[in-house]
């Protein structure tokens, strides 16, 4: 076995070891430089000796500190690391790079639904908002009904789903902060692979109320439905005798909803009627290796092409705002972003805690030291681009470019906030393996490893391992992503998530009060 590692930037002081099962004490690098000790896959060995209290640098910067005197050829594990202290969100360089135009990426099209708002859908998706937990059963039992009864008559259409979440009441509807849970479950009701047509299944008595939720002229008039009353199957209502009425009132309900998107065609548009989330989730060493950079690739041909891409994840870039600030295509754009920082950082310390507590046992297990280093490797997915934009949570997406997307990071609670933004496509990157899914959207998966997409064949969608073994470059897997996002988008390719129907619950963002 020949000893492989990996470093990101000559002023490293450290590597990560590339090899599956590590490399045992012994082996020789091509450096000449002897390991002293057993050194795991992902992480890292000390290519200098390393007193106490001396940086210990990957990417080109200090992910943390020598807790002791670390001797050449030894694994520098995170027990012997010390975080550094997050980056001050003053003085910061606002607006200084100033990168040449890229060209324009033009030709490129997919085959989408085109709405009446202008927007264009991926997906063909009956969706059913519900207005509190209270009626997520009823509402998932007449899914399943549609699906099998209803569904068969309509083939243009692609899934019936419910839009169901565990907020409406029992909560502090009013407090501070509130807005963001209601606001996000009204956008994901508009998202565009809905087609504008919107249901809403209300108890009756919750906080929520539907009209609360979606007040007149907040949904789009589209072209087979001119009416602005809400629809609404309210099953507190005295005409619902029994829970087979509330059904066959769903059920009646949906049926004209499901005419009017049954009469949806896909037709051409550009790439540019593409919005894409960008994540991480289960992170490890080498999703700042392979994955995530062909993902930044993959944004700046989306940016080239005109077409929306949103990364996010506050905890996961928040030690590299110097990195974004300085990326912001304006002044104003790098001051939302700090105010979304400073916001965010409140919100941990009422918590007591820090961004600290972001990194898992996985990632750790996976080479991932702290946070700091996870930030560097997590930041790559955005490119290069200016950075045009800044989205607070919940809030739609109205404008073309890089978007920064403020949301935590937690893998369910940032996909849902992107769902809110208007997203029609996802593109997640794993290295440790996550089933995660949407059922609103495509979700495209990329492994960081070789291995795990070898084991996990049929639930990673492209293979960015190939980077680390030397048989394919960043730019390769760049432009693999963004051709199979044409496919994914114009129905003509589906993702495994799809295949097998796997989506996790959307998870709304409230730091309001529970009552």
């Amino acid at each position: 076995m020949i000893p492989l590692t990996i470093s990101m930037s000559d002023r490293d002081n450290v590597a990560i070891v590339a090899n599956d099962g590590g490399l045992p004490a012994g082996a020789k690098l091509s450096s000449g430089l002897t390991l002293r000790e057993h050194v795991p896959q992902g992480h890292k060995v000390a290519l200098v000796d390393l007193p106490l209290n001396s940086p210990v640098i990957r990417y080109g910067i200090p992910i943390g500190y020598a807790a002791q005197d670390i001797t050449a050829g030894s694994w520098v594990s995170e027990q012997i690391l010390r975080m550094p202290d997050a980056r001050g969100l003053d003085n910061l360089p606002i607006a200084t790079v100033k990168p040449a135009p890229m060209p324009p990426l033009e030709g490129f099209t997919f085959e989408g639904y085109r709405n009446a708002d202008g927007s264009v859908g991926t997906r063909n998706i009956l969706a059913i908002t519900t207005t509190v937990q209270c009626v997520s059963g009823v509402v998932d039992y007449a899914v399943q009904r549609i699906k099998s009864e209803l569904l068969p008559k309509y083939p243009n259409i692609d899934d019936v789903i419910g839009i169901e979440h565990t907020y409406g009441c029992g909560v502090a509807i009013d407090a501070d902060g509130a807005d963001i849970p209601i606001r996000t479950l009204r956008n994901i009701s508009l998202n565009p692979n809905f087609g504008g047509e919107v249901m809403v299944v209300s108890l009756g008595c919750e906080k929520l109320q539907p009209q609360r939720l979606l007040p007149p002229g907040s949904i789009p008039i589209n072209a087979g439905n001119t009416s602005e009353e809400l629809d609404v199957v309210c099953l507190q209502d005295e005409v619902h005798v029994g829970f087979m009425s509330m059904i066959d009132s769903i059920m009646k309900t949906a049926e004209s909803h499901l005419e009017r998107l049954n009469a949806r065609k896909r037709e051409t548009v550009p790439a540019s009627e593409l919005i894409v989330g960008v994540q991480c989730g289960g992170s490890d060493a080498f999703s700042g290796v392979t994955a995530n950079p062909a993902v930044g690739f993959c944004t700046d041909l989306l940016v080239r092409a005109g077409a929306s891409v949103m990364f996010s994840e506050v905890t996961e870039v928040r030690d590299g705002i110097d990195q974004l600030t300085s990326r912001a295509m304006t002044p104003e754009v790098a001051k939302a972003m700090i105010d979304e920082m400073a916001w965010y950082d409140a919100y941990l310390k009422r918590g007591k805690v820090d961004r600290s507590a972001n990194t898992t046992p996985g990632n750790k297990k996976g080479g991932l030291s702290n946070i700091v280093e996870k930030a560097m490797g997590s930041i790559v997915k955005s490119g290069t681009s200016p950075i045009s934009g800044v989205l607070a949570p919940g809030n739609k997406l109205k404008q073309k470019g890089l978007i920064f997307a403020a949301t935590p990071a937690s893998d369910f609670i940032c996909g849902t906030l992107q769902l809110a933004a208007g997203m029609n496509l996802h593109v997640f990157t794993t290295g440790r393996g996550t089933p995660y899914g949407l059922a609103a959207v495509p979700v495209i998966k990329v492994a960081t490893r070789t291995a795990l997409a070898k084991r996990w064949n049929d639930l990673m969608d492209i293979n960015a391992g190939k980077i680390a073994d030397g048989t394919a470059t960043i730019e390769d897997i760049g432009w693999e992503i963004f051709h199979m996002m044409l496919e994914v988008a114009s129905g003509r390719k589906k993702t495994f998530a799809e295949q097998w129907k796997l989506h996790n619950a959307i998870s709304l963002f409230n730091p309001a009060p529970v009552t």
